[in-house]
């Protein structure tokens, strides 16, 4: 499928996808914002619930609900997707030919001849990479997409309903229609998006979908028009649960239509290509294109100059074959898995080993707030009296409030819990509370009242009354304040400076509860809500999710790496706020969810880049933005814990996740940390970033390599009467220099190289290519001629060049000089070739000088020096002659050593000049 074919098809979806969503939108907004008859009406339903009739029809109108999600691949399906891309094509391509050629043809044309003219070498070397890289792509696509699957899974089975003559019936929640009413209770999952119809002291977490922390009350209250649908607290929607009360409701959405389904939906979808992904495809493309130019030049130019063309076909087969990086997808996967390995031992499960690459090359980290930078629980951050100044007695009654409770203890509760108990061994105000009093009589919480009040006595029988509420009814209740260590009334500019104080706490995105107290209330049997009069103001309480403590100084070192961080949250902007202040980030332009439905993806782009922080986002949204940047060219990572990071993280090209996240988030990531240190975060990318310059340290130095003796073919072609080297030849000669880059993936990479972002960059590698490549080829046209005016006819044929061989020499004799000395000349060049080509490996892994400024790796070192050792002792073992070499006197390596280190200087000089030009070497 051709690009725009696939784009056009991409777009149509996407326009389907937010028709959709806002045919859904509409429907919720409607529901929160009518009375129960008219939201009735539009559902067809009523409030003694429905018919087996009026099920079915309203199943056919409004749909099933069940939530569709894309259908898994079978096996064939993911066995072509793992085994073909262009660079494998390629390579399956040579080894057919490679079987025609080197198998199939000379064992039908024997006739006689010895079966050594059969050689499988090439076909196995070609064929082992393929397999051992599409087997290992296999096998990670299998472990991972299933995250559709997991996020149904969340899903409870049943749910309670009224039908017809049956109250509280519990039916299947695929068998829930719209219009059907709904009983829900504490630990219920809300099986649909619904309306609420009657609720009892009801909390709903939901945090997984939106990011907010606390759990939110639901009313049937009719809402005004909010920007966001998961704004309205007579709306509760499928997938989050019931933390406290119970509620009477009725199903407006179902399956796909709802919240959860669309999330569900975008999950299921193809994961984006990442620039990883592109990048290689990208530099395979290059290498095919070299290819296709050189092979059949090299092929005509030898048909034409030897008037063979079998011979020639065969060689230009064996120059395909020498252009192409065989051992690439085996240096991909290794470099890939041992920066996996490596996070392993730093508690980082690495899911998708393609990551480990895109991870070092973000140049962009979109975040969560909730649960990612924060610790995802309510921490009691001060106790203040009516001054702003922090007191113990505002903690200590606090906690006996919370305490002696005995209804649901929310977050806030057991943060006030726990700050007494840790702040107890320092202040004897705070110890042993909790035996010192005993619990006479509370008044629970309710959400008109907004307070919730406890009755305790000490040792002495002295009784007093303990409410926390919320600030404004709390000072409806109260007549007097504590105020510079008196009790003074509760005068209007007292209770002004008390709501100036509250504002900038919840300015600061603090959530701020109020503490007062009376001695002596009623007593019991007859204490109630008439006792919360004329109270005592003691102070109030301000709650934060405060960040994890490696988060400012992991942003901080994402900077340093040229990682700019992004918060793109559900969660309300002053919270938003606050937390981005504490862990150092600059609040720049704002922009909140409502601000995005009213751009387009154009003005989104022109903004979303100097835009640090985004609050109030749906999941969409958070997708949206992510999308958005990656078009502007940026490689994005998104870091996130909630179903409602999911799609986010579908559409970034890494997602990850954290300890604490849902089983989702963690599904869909493809990297996750175990441990709430966020500093891995930077090991991540330096590990990325070593895990890219080594893979393209082996392409750009074996490309540039290759090409050079390719080209040195070519005119060797041309020019000499015989072929300068034989394809079993350039064949081994390739073999054991890509094992001596097996250790490439170990070695070191100079820390210039990961202070900044790393793309793949496929031009890059043409470009290196023609400029070092043909530097070899100086040094190979010298060691021809010196080879064949100089060295051969001094050695073998007593100053007689090969052209006039035949003018001195004739029959057996004339056969065997012309073979020692081709042979001599192959084995020269054969040696030469070895050394220019693996000492370049350490000219071009690094700027600087090497050796002397930065070093290779201790096994890539003694890799390379071995590979040239093996290879210069080959043309004097009888394996040597087999392959038609002939014995180097000792007067060649007087020449060679020389002639390896002008190759040396010229290519550092060249290096340099590169650099000069594009500005980087790698």
């Amino acid at each position: 499928m051709n690009t725009k074919l696939k784009n056009r098809m991409e777009a149509v979806k996407t326009a389907e996808k937010f028709v959709l969503r806002d045919a859904q939108n509409r429907r919720l907004k409607f529901a929160a914002m009518n009375s129960t008859k008219e939201v009735m009406k539009s559902v067809d339903g009523t409030l003694r619930g429905l018919s087996e009739e009026e099920v079915d029809l309203n199943r056919t109108k409004f749909g099933t609900n069940k939530v569709t999600h894309q259908k898994k691949k079978s096996l064939l399906q993911r066995l072509s997707g793992a085994f073909i891309n262009p660079f494998t094509a390629i390579l399956l391509c040579l080894a057919v030919v490679s079987t025609l050629t080197d198998i199939i043809f000379p064992y039908f044309s024997m006739f006689g001849s010895l079966p050594e003219d059969i050689d499988p070498l090439t076909v196995i070397i070609i064929m082992t990479m393929v397999i051992i890289s599409g087997t290992l792509r296999f096998i990670q696509e299998s472990r991972s997409g299933n995250a559709a699957e997991k996020l149904l899974a969340m899903i409870t089975t049943t749910c309670t309903v009224d039908r017809q003559n049956k109250v509280k019936e519990e039916i299947p929640l695929d068998d829930l229609v719209v219009g059907d009413i709904v009983h829900l209770s504490a630990g219920d999952m809300i099986p649909a998006d619904i309306r609420i119809l009657d609720a009892k002291d009801l909390f709903v977490s939901q945090a997984s979908l939106t990011g907010e922390s606390e759990p939110i009350e639901k009313t049937l209250a009719i809402s005004e028009l909010k920007d966001n649908v998961t704004e309205y607290n007579n709306i509760a929607f499928m997938g989050s649960n019931v933390i406290s009360g119970s509620a009477l409701a009725v199903v407006v959405t179902v399956g796909d239509n709802t919240l959860f389904g669309s999330m569900a939906s975008s999950v299921a979808g193809e994961a984006v290509e990442t620039n990883f992904t592109k990048g290689v495809n990208a530099v395979s493309w290059v290498l095919i294109r070299f290819m296709l130019v050189m092979v059949p030049i090299v092929f005509f130019t030898n048909g034409i100059t030897k008037g063979d063309w079998l011979d020639a076909f065969l060689f230009a087969i064996s120059i395909a074959v020498g252009l192409t990086p065989e051992m690439l997808p085996m240096i991909v996967t290794t470099c890939l898995a041992k920066g996996a390995i490596s996070m392993s031992k730093k508690k980082t499960i690495v899911k998708n080993l393609n990551s480990i690459q895109n991870f070092g090359a973000i140049d962009i980290l979109c975040t969560d707030k909730t649960g990612t930078l924060t610790q995802d629980k309510v921490v009691l951050e001060y106790h203040l009296d009516v001054m702003g100044e922090e007191d113990t007695r505002v903690l200590r009654h606090a906690y006996l409030n919370s305490y002696f409770q005995t209804g649901y203890k929310n977050l806030m509760d057991i943060a006030i819990i726990q700050k007494t108990e840790e702040e107890e061994e320092e202040n004897p105000q705070l110890m042993d509370l909790s035996s010192a009093y005993v619990k006479v009589d509370e008044i629970p919480f309710d959400f008109v009242r907004r307070r919730l009040s406890t009755v305790v006595q000490d040792k002495n029988g002295k009784t007093q009354m303990v409410t926390k509420g919320a600030v404004e009814e709390m000072l409806s209740v109260c007549k007097f304040a504590e105020y510079k260590g008196k009790v003074e009334p509760l005068t209007a500019k007292i209770k002004k400076s008390i709501l100036a104080t509250v504002d900038e706490l919840n300015e600061n995105g603090f959530r701020v509860l109020a503490i007062a107290q009376k001695s002596n209330p009623s007593p019991v049997g007859a204490f109630g809500v008439k006792d919360e009069c004329d109270m005592v103001l003691l102070g109030y309480l301000a709650f934060l999710d405060p960040p994890k403590e490696s988060t400012a100084e992991a942003i901080k070192a994402l900077m340093e790496h040229g990682v700019s961080t992004k918060v793109l949250t559900g969660d309300n902007d002053k919270v938003t706020r606050t937390i981005c202040k504490q862990v150092g980030l600059d609040v720049r332009d704002m922009l909140l969810g409502s601000d995005l439905d009213n751009m387009n993806d154009e003005e989104l782009a022109r903004v979303a880049e100097k835009t640090d922080v985004f609050a109030k986002l749906s999941p969409d949204q958070k997708a949206r933005v992510v999308s958005v940047l990656r078009s502007l060219g940026h490689t994005v990572g998104f870091m996130g814990d909630g179903i409602n990071d999911a799609a986010a993280m579908k559409s970034a090209d890494i997602g990850i996740s954290v300890d604490t996240a849902v089983d989702i988030a963690k599904e869909s990531a493809d990297i996750i940390l175990l441990e709430k240190d966020l500093m891995v975060l930077e090991e991540g990318i330096i590990e990325g970033r070593k895990t890219y310059a080594n893979m393209i340290k082996y392409i750009k130095m074996t490309a540039s390599s290759n090409f050079g003796n390719m080209f040195s073919v070519l005119a060797a072609s041309a020019l000499l009467p015989f072929l300068p080297m034989m394809s079993v030849h350039l064949i081994f000669l390739n073999l054991i220099y890509d094992l001596s880059c097996t250790a490439i993936p170990w070695d070191n990479v100079d820390e210039e190289f990961l202070k900044i972002p790393r793309k793949w960059d496929a031009s890059s590698v043409g470009s290196f290519m023609i400029w070092i490549g043909p530097t070899s080829s100086i040094f190979d046209f010298t060691t021809y001629l010196f080879m064949y005016f100089v060295f051969c006819p001094i050695f073998v044929s007593n100053g007689v060049l090969y052209s006039d061989l035949a003018n001195h020499f004739s029959g057996a004799q004339l056969i065997q000089m012309q073979d020692a000395y081709i042979g001599m000349f192959q084995a020269g060049w054969f040696v030469e070739s070895m050394w220019s080509q693996t000492l370049v490996i350490h000219m071009i892994r690094t700027a600087k000088i090497p050796f002397i400024q930065s070093r290779a790796s201790a096994s890539l070192t003694v890799l390379t020096f071995t590979g040239i050792a093996v290879l210069t002792v080959i043309p004097f073992t009888a394996f040597g002659a087999s392959l038609g070499f002939v014995a180097l006197p000792a007067q060649y390596f007087i020449y060679l050593i020389p002639c390896i280190l002008a190759y040396m200087i010229l290519a550092t000089s060249l290096k340099k000049a590169y650099v000069k030009c594009y500005g980087e070497l790698l």
